[in-house]
C-alpha cells in the first residue's frame, strides 16, 4: 500500500475509533482491514498478470 493510501487508512481508522465506541470499533477496524487487503491482493494479482505478459513460460517446445 502506498505511504498516502496507508496514512488515510490510519486517519480514517483514528477518527472512527475516537468517534465510536464498543463493536462499532471493532467493525469499522474489520471494514478498514479488509479494504487493505483488497487493495494489496488487487496490486498482487495485477503485478502477477504483467509478469505473465512480459516473462515468457520456460518451457521448451516439442
Amino acid at each position: 500500500m502506498s505511504g498516502i493510501g496507508r496514512g488515510a487508512a490510519i486517519a480514517l481508522l483514528a477518527t472512527a475509533l475516537l468517534a465510536s465506541s464498543g463493536c462499532a470499533v471493532v467493525a469499522v477496524a474489520d471494514a478498514v482491514v479488509t479494504t487493505a487487503a483488497v487493495v494489496v491482493k488487487t496490486g498482487v494479482k495485477a503485478t502477477g498478470a504483467v509478469l505473465d505478459a512480459v516473462i515468457p513460460d520456460s518451457k521448451p517446445a516439442r
